[in-house]
Order: C-alpha cells, then structure tokens, then sequence
C-alpha cells in the first residue's frame, strides 16, 4: 500500500518564504562579517612583538609541563617538547 501526503499551504506562503530566506541571508552575513572582524583581530596579535624574555618563559614552562605529564602519557609529553622547541 502507498500513502501520499498533501501539503496545503496558506495564501500567503510565499511571504513567509522569502521573509525567512531573508532573515536567513541577514543571519549569514552578520556571521561572516563577525568572524572577519575576528580575523582582524587575530592578524593584529599574531603580529606584536613578543619580547624574548617572554619566549623563554613560555617555553620554560611548556617543557615543565612535559616533564609533569612524562610518566602519564609520554606522547603528550612529546608533543609539548615539540611545540616548545619550535620557533
């Protein structure tokens, strides 16, 4: 036995449509330009100046967490050496 369903949809359907094709648009382009603006931001931090001192720190504290986590999982601690040698 087959069935088929009937969909009746109101006079003004197609208003619905394009209202909420249009809000759907607004939505999209409110999201790229918000993570666009985010990118910016992005590209302004990666490009401060780091001090070396501040590098140093950094990287003395990623190879203790190595250290800290050797004995739990040795391949995370591998991966934080890794990380800390790369420039």
């Amino acid at each position: 036995m087959m069935t088929t369903a009937t969909f009746n949809q109101p006079a003004g359907s197609l208003r619905h449509y394009f209202t909420d094709v249009s809000n759907a648009a607004r939505a999209f382009a409110e999201a790229l330009f918000a993570a666009q603006g985010r990118q910016f931001v992005a590209q302004e931090v990666r490009s401060a100046k780091v001090s070396e001192r501040a590098k140093v720190e950094g990287r003395r504290q990623i190879f203790a967490l190595a250290k800290q986590h050797e004995s739990l999982s040795p391949n995370l601690a591998a991966e934080l050496r890794f990380f800390a040698s790369k420039d």
